[in-house]
């Protein structure tokens, strides 16, 4: 089988989750393609699309959060028009027909809503495609998901179903199969293994701060309130994501702290999950998902208003997360996980309960199994 993987670079969660289903199919000896699909009308539109995304994440949250409301106001009302941001993705159409047809795929994969448009057009316009998959990354319905036309979508849990279908998402469509994670994190390494890797002290209480592929939210205020909860033998290692800004502040005042740790961008990102004793991240599908892999308490940091803010909301419902509205009280929150084990047990019996820790592979066999049944 020959898989295409279409995302784009609007925040990192959407590339995480193709690259998961690329590594998974490659594992099990499919050919996998993954691509930013924008740029296949050139680098300056994707760099301008994923520029506007970011620029407005950092910036102006609440601005972006804005713009979420009112997608969700348009999404709910709208039918059977088409959003404005289904045209826009239809000037891909024809970037996008010439690469299929120029080479063949026996699957589409999406984990992201921008393709899915612009396949949903292409179907309109009877150009022949392969089995379309779509693969939702957030513990909510997008705006906009409904007016796609995919042959199934992927979903994070059996609880959303009936919010999808409520959207206007066919439910024979839907597959609660969860949000596929690398599969690094399904490799069995313990916490000290973790540890000797990453050159860090097996013996010490470790906290991490994510901010995330971008780096957003208030990693400064944050770590401020956190270091100075600190008690002997405890480490903060900080994540700063591709935010060079934050990294280079945060250098700067921790250098005389040896007990805070900052870490520019990551690819070992399993590896300080698998190691620490409490994650402080905002509440992106993918990154809260990994933690949740790895059964690491998570405190919910300040969440980029829209999905982030349901992401947030399904996750502490099912009491597979704590959060609060401030730096000083997340990081109490911290502190009260790092040192209560019940609470730390039951947290992590939750996520176990709640997360599917090989949905990579089992998305990848489903569409192994459908792709066969078309071809026969």
């Amino acid at each position: 089988m020959k898989a295409l993987i279409l995302s784009c670079n609007t925040g990192g969660g959407h590339n995480a989750a193709g690259r998961a289903i690329e590594q998974k199919l490659k594992q099990m000896g499919h050919q996998a393609v993954m691509l930013d699909y924008l740029r296949l009308a050139g680098d300056k539109v994707s760099n301008a699309v994923g520029g506007v995304y970011v620029s407005v994440v950092k910036k102006t949250p609440k601005v972006f959060g804005e713009v979420y409301k009112l997608g969700m106001f348009v999404s709910k009302h709208l039918s059977p028009h088409k959003s404005p941001v289904y045209y826009a993705n239809t000037a891909m159409t024809k970037h996008l027909s010439k690469y299929i047809q120029s080479n063949h795929f026996d699957a589409i994969i999406m984990p992201h809503l921008y393709p899915a448009e612009t396949v949903t057009h292409m179907k309109k316009l009877g150009i022949a495609l392969p089995p379309v998959f779509a693969i939702g990354t957030d513990y909510t319905c997008i705006p906009f998901w409904e007016e796609t036309d995919c042959d199934y979508y992927f979903i994070p849990s059996e609880d959303l179903i009936d919010e999808y279908v409520q959207r206007g998402v066919p439910e024979e469509k839907l597959i609660p199969l969860g949000i596929p994670v690398s599969p690094d994190f399904e490799k069995s390494i313990s916490k000290y293994q973790a540890r000797e890797l990453l050159k860090i002290d097996k013996n010490i209480k470790m906290q991490l701060i994510i901010g995330g592929s971008m780096g957003a939210g208030n990693l400064s205020s944050l770590a401020n309130e956190a270091s100075l909860l600190l008690k002997e033998n405890e480490e903060i290692y900080i994540i700063c994501g591709g935010n060079e800004k934050i990294e280079k502040k945060l250098r700067e005042k921790y250098r005389k702290n040896k007990n805070v740790k900052i870490i520019g961008y990551t690819n070992k990102m399993y590896l300080y999950l698998k190691a620490c004793d409490v994650v402080f991240t905002k509440p992106g599908g993918l990154t809260t998902t990994e933690a949740a892999v790895c059964n690491v308490p998570i405190v919910h940091i300040k969440p980029i208003p829209g999905c982030e803010t349901e992401n947030c909301r399904y996750f502490c419902k099912r009491k597979m997360s704590v959060t609060a509205v401030d730096s000083k009280s997340q990081a109490l929150l911290g502190r009260r996980l790092l040192v209560d084990t019940e609470l730390r047990n039951k947290m992590i019996k939750a996520q176990t309960k709640n997360i599917r820790k090989n949905s990579a592979e089992l998305i990848c066999k489903t569409v192994e199994e459908i792709v066969s049944k078309n071809k026969n």
